[in-house]
C-alpha cells in the first residue's frame, strides 16, 4: 500500500511540475532557460526531462513547445503560421545591407566590423549594426586580440527565436540564402558555413571591458566606426 501511495505522490508531483512549467512558459514572451525555470520546481526535479515530456504533450496541437538555443518557448505550430499573418504588425523591412550583415555575423561569428566590410566589399553604415542590436538579433560579445582590440559580434537567442532555429547548426545553406535573394553575389564563392558555434569566447577574443552597457552615444559611435573601404550602404 505504501508503494502505491508513493507512486501516486510522485505522479502528482510530476503532473504539478508540468503545470508549473506550462504556466511559466505561457506567461513569458521570451524563451526561458532551464536555469530560469528550475527555482520554481522541487530541487530534485529533472527539468530537461520535464520539458521534454511537456513538449511531447503538445505535439500535433495548435501551439508547440520549441527549443531556442538554451531557452524553451511556446510558439504557434509551423503549419498554422499563415492563420496569424493577417494580425501581424507591418514593420519596416530590413534592407539588403542589413540582411547581408546579419547573415555574415550568423555564419562567421565572432566577427568584427572590419571583417564584415572585407567580406561584403563595402563600408557598412554604423546604423546597420545599431538596428540589428536594437532588434536583439546581434550583440557585442568580446574584443579581438589584435591592435585596437576591435569589438566582435555574434547572434543572440533572440535571433534564433525570430528565425525559428533551435541552434545555429539549423541555419540554411548558403545556396538557399542566395536563391532567396538574401545574399549578394558579391560574397566570396568559397564562403562556407562554419562548424557549430557554442557562443563561448574563442582563443583570439578577450571579454568585453565591462563598460559597454554604459557607453554613451559618442563611445558607441567610436566603437562602431571604421575606415571607409569603398561604397557605403544604409538602411533605406
Amino acid at each position: 500500500m505504501a508503494d502505491t501511495d508513493n507512486l501516486s505522490d510522485r505522479s502528482e508531483i510530476a503532473a504539478r511540475n508540468l503545470r508549473v512549467l506550462e504556466a511559466l512558459l505561457f506567461a513569458s514572451a521570451e524563451p526561458l532557460s532551464v536555469g530560469e525555470l528550475a527555482p520554481y520546481l522541487p530541487e530534485e526535479t529533472d527539468v530537461e526531462a520535464a520539458l521534454t515530456a511537456l513538449q511531447s504533450m503538445y505535439e500535433g496541437r495548435g501551439v508547440s513547445l520549441v527549443r531556442r538555443g538554451e531557452g524553451w518557448a511556446f510558439r504557434t505550430a509551423e503549419d498554422l503560421n499563415f492563420l496569424l499573418r493577417r494580425d501581424e504588425v507591418v514593420t519596416r523591412p530590413l534592407s539588403r545591407a542589413a540582411l547581408e550583415t546579419l547573415a555574415i555575423i550568423a555564419y562567421h561569428q565572432p566577427v568584427t566590423r572590419a571583417e564584415i566590410e572585407e567580406i561584403r566589399g563595402v563600408s557598412s553604415d554604423k546604423g546597420t549594426l545599431d538596428r540589428l542590436m536594437e532588434a536583439d538579433w546581434i550583440r557585442m560579445r568580446g574584443r579581438r586580440r589584435t591592435p585596437g582590440r576591435p569589438v566582435t559580434y555574434g547572434t543572440t537567442e533572440g535571433f534564433l527565436d525570430q528565425f525559428g532555429l533551435e541552434a545555429l547548426s539549423d541555419l540554411p545553406g548558403l545556396e538557399e540564402l542566395k536563391g532567396a535573394g538574401l545574399l549578394s553575389s558579391r560574397l566570396p564563392p568559397d564562403m562556407q558555413i562554419p562548424l557549430p558555434f557554442d557562443g563561448a569566447l574563442r582563443d583570439d577574443e578577450d571579454p568585453l571591458d565591462g563598460d559597454e552597457d554604459d557607453m554613451d552615444e559618442c563611445d558607441l559611435d567610436e566603437a562602431l566606426s571604421g575606415p571607409d573601404i569603398g561604397e557605403t550602404d544604409d538602411l533605406k
